[in-house]
């Protein structure tokens, strides 16, 4: 009697792979290499296996995963791609005759927006720190209208190239470029951390935001995503330095909306919880921190892919986000009710 058993790819959720009778051992073999165990894959069993290879941060190559999925359909790769439960769907024409800037925009969050954003006619001004990076973004996109600038968001002169890049017409910022910190309480943390996280996540926001504004209030219209995070609402969810710049944050979108709707700006934050994005932590981080925070960021009920915020966040880009101003809207899975 043939297999019936649905093959196992790259795409099929996290879960699926440890409740399979082959795909199971391999992937709890996978864990025991690196002194884990499955525990710590529970916030993001619903995730395709795929996921991993941007979780690791670059300890886990592609080849790992492909192999995996050899080794589990007896060394035959699938050719059918498993569907996860949610997939990104393109509205056309969303951002059509729209010039949208994004920071952060060659990995990450801030990919998956200025991809998106692409992807429905926008014309994207992607802004990030790595020429390579971005270069690798465009290309992978040739038909879409990007812009690109390598450029700093706490240099006032780098701000000044980003908005003469976008030309007249901004009709949408996201403020997506951000930076961890190590977890550090105050009485730990030091100057250079303090004044890096706050001058990235903060300051660079600022700064931009205030470059855009004569644009929006000449055409009396305009959009402004900030992105907050969960350690905006809360104290336990990361260290000192980035809780406090994700709080500014959140203040820095409540007093702009307040100020600039009346003039048809608005000005909303997006709050994202766990994400698979793999953005680097800060060596040494600290371990009082860390084990102070470890506890409840056990507690996070899942873990998000780029593409889950980037759907957010264009929502609140666009006009489909038209009566909404001031909002800081939780895209954390359910985090911020617990």
């Amino acid at each position: 009697m043939a297999n019936e058993r649905e093959p196992l790819t790259a795409n099929s959720p996290i879960g699926r792979w440890l409740d399979d009778p082959e795909g199971g051992p391999l992937v709890r073999g996978l864990l025991a290499a690196s002194g884990a165990d499955e525990s710590t894959l529970a916030p993001i069993k619903g995730l395709p296996l795929q996921q991993l290879v941007a979780l690791s941060q670059g300890q886990l190559p592609q080849s790992v995963v492909d192999d995996l999925v050899l080794k589990a359909n007896g060394g035959i790769m699938p050719e059918a791609a498993e569907s996860t439960g949610w997939t990104e769907k393109i509205t056309p024409g969303r951002f059509a005759g729209k010039t949208v800037i994004v920071t952060g925009a060659a990995s990450g969050i801030g990919r998956a927006t200025a991809s998106r954003v692409a992807r429905e006619g926008g014309r994207v001004v992607a802004v990030d720190v790595s020429a390579e990076r971005l270069q690798e973004f465009t290309g992978s996109l040739p038909d879409a209208e990007i812009v690109t600038v390598v450029g700093d968001i706490t240099k006032q002169d780098d701000v000044d190239a980003i908005v003469a890049a976008a030309g007249d017409r901004i009709d949408a910022l996201a403020n997506v470029a951000g930076v961890n910190d190590d977890f550090s309480p105050l009485h730990e943390t030091s100057d250079a951390t303090w004044e890096r996280v706050i001058g990235i996540n903060l300051t660079g926001a600022f700064k931009l935001t205030r470059a855009v504004l004569p644009a929006m209030l000449a055409a009396g219209a305009g959009s402004v995503v900030n992105i907050a995070s969960e350690a905006g609402i809360r104290g336990n969810a990361s260290g000192n330095a980035y809780t406090v710049s994700k709080h500014g944050v959140i203040g820095l979108t409540r007093s702009a909306a307040f100020m600039y709707g009346p003039q048809g700006i608005r000005v909303n934050a997006v709050a994202p919880g766990g994400v698979a994005t793999g953005i680097p932590f800060p060596p040494n981080v600290s371990q009082a921190g860390s084990a102070r925070l470890q506890p409840f960021q056990a507690m996070i009920p899942t873990v998000a892919t780029a593409e889950q915020l980037a759907a957010s966040i264009t929502f609140l880009l666009s006009d489909d986000g038209v009566n909404v101003n001031g909002a800081v809207l939780p895209s954390d899975g359910g985090w911020s009710v617990q």
